[in-house]
């Protein structure tokens, strides 16, 4: 989970159980949206560690983080597939910082975890971070689900 401590947002783990959190990552700017991996060996998540919004994964432990994506869209919310083979995220198309506003040109895209290639999945609309923050995908990985919101004047 993400939480904010003394003006910080970092991504925090507690047992099932209970007991005390651990923090996972320590970066000054915002790391959030975590996911783990099916099979647990990862934590997807975003972070504005590298001065842009891009998704990274670690270890489950929080170890060895990696940047997935580098590129100048403002990437939020990676999910992985039940398979594991594939992960969706939304992007907003232009540089929104450390922000997730609604009301912004947006488009969801997805990466073969194999490969580490990138397509666009719709065209650029109008969204926000609510369009895809949580796991939505089929439980055999070919389908997931996602908000798109229609404008009227």
């Amino acid at each position: 989970y993400c939480g904010e401590r003394n003006g910080n947002y970092d991504i925090y783990t507690i047992s099932v159980n209970g007991g005390t959190e651990k923090r996972l990552t320590t970066a000054k700017d915002l790391d959030d949206g975590p996911d783990y991996s099916p099979d647990g060996k990862y934590i997807y998540f975003n972070s504005y560690r590298s001065g842009h919004m891009q998704i990274w994964r670690m270890n489950a432990d929080g170890s060895n983080p990696e940047q997935l994506t580098s590129d100048e869209n403002s990437n939020w919310f990676a999910h992985p597939s039940p398979d594991n083979k594939w992960k969706v995220y939304i992007a907003y198309t232009s540089d929104e910082k450390q922000s997730h506003l609604f009301g912004r040109n947006v488009k969801l895209r997805i990466m073969d975890l194999k490969t580490k290639t990138i397509k666009d999945l719709t065209p650029v609309f109008y969204g926000e971070q609510g369009n895809i923050n949580v796991p939505s995908w089929s439980p055999d990985s070919k389908k997931f689900a996602f908000v798109s919101y229609s404008v009227s004047n």
